[in-house]
């Protein structure tokens, strides 16, 4: 399905909203994505008609589309089909057995028959991307509406980026998903982490000093855009994933100047070469843990040729503080290799990444316990296994436990069965994304096994002003309390501090308070609103490394969640939030495009 095709879908669906007041790439389109991806229903998917760059005086004939997959019914639309069902096919392949008998010999002819369509199509000549090809001095990036979506961000990015690369012997290719900062018209920062396929393979053509061929596909049908962030082992074509859910070989050209080949339905290809030898200073970059990743040395392409179809459209998204399309993204992620993981952990019952945990800072995982260590031994297979092995919490729960996205009740059953000896902390890699470890790529893990069962009683009651006043005898930096989950046997205590000394030692600070706290979360008082519990998650698993910020002290568990500065020890550069530039708001407010909630507005932290 083309994006044209896809628009067309949306817009029968009553799934597209079409803007047609002028609106900046810089700032004004995505702050009304932005906006948009946070109403209760996902919003609708943005059609922007005119956009301009104001600063350049120019205006550009070609459309943005954003927030495609912004809510589970249109996720399910690009898919074309129930998200479930793909996951209930994909094991029904992983547990293939040898037939039986003439009948199932028959039966599985036509299993087998159904997917010889999955193997991606090569095909002679040119595709429908190559409709328009720009090289030599004609090559523009400027050309294309690529947005800035930040205010500090280095420059604009491309941020729904197909990159198809190839290893040195060209025997395995792989589709990847990373942001692309666009440095002039004609060289873009590649943003490939150490642990992805095109940093593998980039470490190939470095050792052997030949420049590395890249093919960046922009649009097309939508789900190639999501089988680009698909975990697959090292090794295998994501564009498999596209057959297997489609029924349909995805046709295939080469590309132009590059010996990659892409899918010919795109609405623009930009190829280049990457130079092993020379990197670039790339971001910062507003990334989707609601945090600005700072600048660092990454590959660059020369870009030696763009290509498009006559009449294309450009496909972005916006990333920052949850919750965002990358939500509805990760949900189809989430569903559809559940039967993968459970090769690994055959006793797992289903898993789940809440929005506000961004994924790799945070995970719930029902199992069936077997015997004594059995959440440990799943904690290091997850810590183990693939873009799993990011995941920096993973809360384990056994199958009597209530629905893993019924949060309130989840909460109760684990609150009413932890005790400090319910906590295991590791240490392993970590996203290159995450900022609070205290050396980049390797920080702590925490693992919490809730599948046994404890004889607990309640601690006693205090009111939160009472006990406001007791913390603050022991800690004078303490500026409030709220008292969470206090129907349970442990009770979360939430406390905002004015910092200026190191925490580390603060459970032994309260251990006098042990008959009415529990668990104590600590966070910063000038950004944190302690009467929101999503946002003080988001902020608490983006800032703590297990190793470092969770301390016990008799029964109370403490929990640092407050920035990191030189009194922790912490020498690396911690980063600025995300937030949406107040000018720009106000303008889309006065143009009547803004029609987000104010207490929505509040409650995201915009």
């Amino acid at each position: 399905m083309t994006l044209k095709k896809t628009i067309d879908l949306l817009k029968s669906q009553g799934e597209l909203h079409v803007i047609d007041t002028p609106l900046d790439i810089h700032l004004e389109i995505p702050h009304l994505a932005y906006a948009e991806v946070k109403k209760e229903d996902g919003g609708k998917a943005l059609l922007f008609t005119r956009p301009i760059d104001s600063k350049n005086n120019k205006t550009f004939t070609t459309p943005v589309v954003m927030n495609l997959f912004g809510s589970y019914k249109r996720t399910e639309l690009l898919f074309g089909r129930e998200v479930e069902g793909v996951a209930s096919e994909i094991e029904k392949l992983l547990h293939m057995k040898p037939p039986q008998g003439f009948k199932e010999k028959i039966g599985m002819l036509g299993d087998l028959f159904a997917m010889k369509d999955i193997f991606p199509k090569k095909l002679k000549g040119r595709g429908a991307c190559q409709e328009i090809i720009s090289q030599g001095d004609t090559i523009n990036l400027y050309d294309l509406p690529i947005l800035t979506t930040w205010e500090e961000d280095g420059g604009p990015f491309i941020t729904m980026g197909q990159v198809y690369t190839q290893s040195l012997e060209g025997d395995v290719v792989n589709l990847g998903m990373y942001r692309l900062q666009v440095y002039d018209k004609n060289h873009l920062g590649m943003h490939w982490q150490i642990h992805k396929d095109s940093s593998h393979f980039f470490d190939q053509y470095q050792r052997a000093g030949k420049k590395m061929p890249v093919s960046i596909g922009i649009g097309g049908d939508p789900l190639y855009t999501w089988c680009a962030t698909a975990p697959l082992p090292y090794g295998v074509n994501e564009l498999l994933l596209y057959g297997l859910i489609k029924k349909e070989s995805p046709k295939l050209v080469q590309s132009i100047t590059t010996p990659l080949y892409i899918p010919e339905d795109l609405d623009f290809v930009i190829e280049g070469w990457v130079d092993p030898e020379k990197l670039v200073l790339e971001g910062p970059f507003g990334d989707h843990t609601g945090y600005y990743t700072l600048a660092e040395h990454y590959p660059v392409m020369e870009v030696s040729a763009i290509t498009q179809r006559k009449k294309p459209y450009y496909l972005a998204t916006v990333v920052g503080k949850p919750p965002l399309e990358d939500k509805y993204m990760g949900w189809a992620t989430e569903r559809v290799f559940l039967p993968l993981l459970k090769t690994n952990a055959a006793d797992l019952i289903d898993y789940h990444m809440p929005e506000n945990g961004v994924f790799h800072n945070l995970i719930l995982a029902k199992m069936k316990p077997l015997y004594k260590g059995h959440a440990k031994q799943f904690m290091h297979i997850f810590w183990g296994s693939g873009q799993m092995s990011f995941v920096k919490h993973a809360l384990f729960f056994g199958e009597d436990a209530p629905k893993l996205t019924n949060y309130s009740a989840l909460a109760t059953y684990a609150l009413n069965r932890f005790i400090p000896k319910c906590l295991f902390i590791s240490e392993g890699i970590t996203d290159a994304l995450d900022h609070s470890s205290p050396e980049a790529l390797v920080g702590g893990k925490l693992g919490i096994d809730f599948t046994a069962s404890y004889s607990l009683e309640k601690p006693d009651t205090l009111e939160s002003t009472d006990l406001l006043q007791r913390l603050k005898a022991l800690v004078p930096e303490v500026e409030g309390v709220t008292q969470y989950m206090r129907h349970t046997a442990n009770p979360i205590t939430v406390v905002s501090v004015n910092k200026i000394e190191s925490l580390a030692k603060i459970a032994e600070k309260l251990s006098s308070l042990e008959a009415y706290i529990r668990i104590v979360v600590v966070v910063d008082v000038a950004k944190n609103d302690l009467d929101n519990p999503y946002m003080l998650l988001w902020r608490v698993a983006n800032n703590i490394d297990a190793g470092r910020d969770i301390s016990v002290c008799g029964k109370i568990v403490s929990i640092d969640g407050t920035d990191k500065t030189l009194a922790d020890g912490f020498e690396r550069e911690w980063p600025g939030d995300v937030n949406c530039s107040a000018s720009v708001v106000e303008k889309l407010k006065l143009l009547s495009l803004w029609d987000l909630d104010p207490l929505l507005e509040k409650k995201y932290q915009l």
